[in-house]
């Protein structure tokens, strides 16, 4: 019966614990909202300043998956490079220390009835009290941070019982078979908990019970270090190239840093003893756990950094796989729908692409050696996919809670989107109505007509430039483009009058104009929108 009572004690702190560091995780991102965002774009711009960057905001957040996903998000949102991601991946390892510490510190320090149970109640109560604002994601964290400790003390207590109650001297990490072995419990427990945290402060509550030895606790909190990289796995499937290559640069570093730390395994504890009678620490297994941990996660990054620059190269030449292919997003996927902020800017560069795919068709239209009917439909086809993978998109950022400046954005972008896919669909038909379209007999009338689809051209080029960004030379150049169209459709209906060209002649050249101004029209209003919406990105 014991046995039992101590199981479900150990299940229901770990559980605790999980419920904490969820609340923790969530309450900290949503409160930290475009600040997470602006923190690891804005002071990533070299892989140096993502290690700085990486490792405060999973420090802050207490959760390097949380982090690691948000890179993943950032290089896909073309916000930071894979070089910059790499930082941040490095950093992040570094931040996850700060769990270690808390439980050295603080879970086996102080009074948690005393500490604990009132960061609960005024947590909740900001909940209460502002439950739609900033205000309350904060208060959930600090009840994620009040149930951190009081998990904590249920699982002391837990392995204390088992100690009492079991001969657990065969716990330690004897030979190579027992590292691995230890190793291999904080992979999996890393795996199943999907939290590297949970795995570090089990290892370290059950080490200071005097559950398991000093080198069995090491090699788990080694395990738990590889066993984190599941996570960016996991948000790699389906992903794209650049997310694939981060999680990867994630498996890399990580599986390196854990070999470097089991070869050197006693020098690491050697150096810990040393360091405790220099700093004269006293000698308990939390503090010395939480030092190992440091210290082989900085040892990493050391080793690791002078080589970025080669395992980025290595990282790009990898992973060419289907998303780079035209009839998939370059910027979007599932990583990045769950931060709407991130969300935007990888859309707005999404539509950026699809406006070139449509510029490109316009051009092939307008060259001597045009595409045949065919390859347009085969254009078409991949801008339509391309469109219908935005709008599904756009509907999965659209199902989480969004703020309302979010929300416009997002319906913004779902007009810019069928303003692109609309442009391709009329330059189809215009393809279609100019091979059905006779030469006009009146040669100036002819060369006006060649001249304004020219005009057209030039125009979808101006508004796509990113200088172009002043929405009075946009409307002036649309309004220029659209008496142009009204002079020509005048002197057409002239000719036809006097005979000078067919009926036919008339009415197949006058759909051509009204088509090609259709596209500048919707091209048009697409750019006036981008140029808002990135405006704003910018001021973010």
């Amino acid at each position: 019966m014991e046995i039992i009572t101590l199981i479900g004690t150990i299940l229901g702190g770990l559980g605790l614990f999980l419920l904490a560091i969820d609340n923790m995780t969530d309450g900290l991102k949503y409160a930290a909202g475009a600040s997470l965002r602006a923190v690891l774009s804005q002071w990533s711009k070299t892989p140096l300043r993502g290690i700085f960057s990486g490792c405060l905001m999973t420090a802050v957040v207490q959760s390097s998956s949380a982090v690691t996903v948000a890179s993943l998000g950032f290089v896909n949102a073309g916000l930071i490079s894979v070089r910059q991601a790499l930082g941040i991946i490095y950093g992040a390892n570094v931040g996850t220390t700060m769990t270690g510490w808390l439980v050295a510190l603080i879970g086996f320090k102080m009074n948690i009835q005393a500490f604990a149970l009132p960061l609960i109640g005024i947590g909740v109560l900001m909940k209460l009290i502002k439950p739609n604002q900033r205000v309350a994601s904060l208060g959930l964290a600090l009840v994620g941070f009040g149930l951190f400790f009081v998990g904590i003390d249920i699982l002391k207590e837990a392995f204390e019982g088992i100690v009492k109650v079991f001969d657990i001297s065969q716990f330690t990490a004897d030979g190579i078979t027992g590292v691995a072995s230890f190793l291999l419990i904080g992979i999996v427990m890393t795996i199943l908990t999907q939290s590297s945290s949970a795995a570090i402060a089990l290892t370290i509550t059950a080490a200071s019970t005097g559950m398991i030895g000093l080198y069995a606790a090491g090699a788990m909190v080694i395990g738990a270090n590889i066993g984190t990289t599941s996570t960016a796995l996991l948000a790699t499937i389906g992903a794209t190239s650049n997310a694939k290559r981060v999680g990867a640069a994630q498996v890399i570093f990580n599986a390196a840093t854990a070999i470097v730390a089991l070869l050197i395994l006693p020098v690491i504890f050697n150096l810990i003893d040393g360091l405790k009678g220099v700093l004269g620490i006293q000698a308990d297994p939390a503090i010395a756990l939480a030092l190992f941990h440091t210290i082989f996660n900085l040892l990493g990054v050391l080793l690791i950094y002078p080589q970025n620059d080669r395992l980025a190269k290595f990282l790009e030449s990898r992973f060419k796989s289907w998303e780079e292919q035209q009839s998939h997003p370059r910027y979007l996927d599932k990583t990045i729908a769950q931060t709407p902020d991130l969300a935007v800017n990888a859309l707005v560069l999404e539509l950026q692409s699809i406006a070139q795919k449509n510029l490109l068709l316009y051009s092939k239209f307008l060259s001597p050696n045009s595409l045949s009917s065919k390859e347009l439909e085969h254009e078409v086809n991949i801008i339509k996919l391309l469109s219908n993978e935005v709008s599904q998109f756009i509907v999965s950022v659209e199902s989480s809670a969004l703020s309302n400046d979010t929300s416009n954005s997002l319906a913004t972008l779902m007009r810019v989107n069928q303003y692109f896919l609309t442009c391709a669909l009329s330059i189809q038909h215009l393809a279609e109505q100019a091979e059905l379209r006779e030469a006009l007999a009146v040669a100036a009338l002819e060369e006006k007509v060649a001249n304004y689809f020219n005009e057209v051209h030039l125009f979808l080029t101006l508004a796509s430039q990113e200088e172009t960004q002043e929405q009075g030379l946009l409307e002036e150049k649309f309004r220029a483009l659209s008496t142009q169209h009204d002079k020509i459709k005048a002197a057409l209906i002239t000719a036809a009058t006097h005979s000078e060209i067919t009926i036919a002649q008339m009415s197949k050249s006058i759909d051509c104009l009204a088509e090609g101004l259709r596209i500048a029209q919707q091209w048009f209003k697409a750019f006036s929108r981008i140029n808002v919406l990135e405006s704003e990105i910018h001021h973010i």
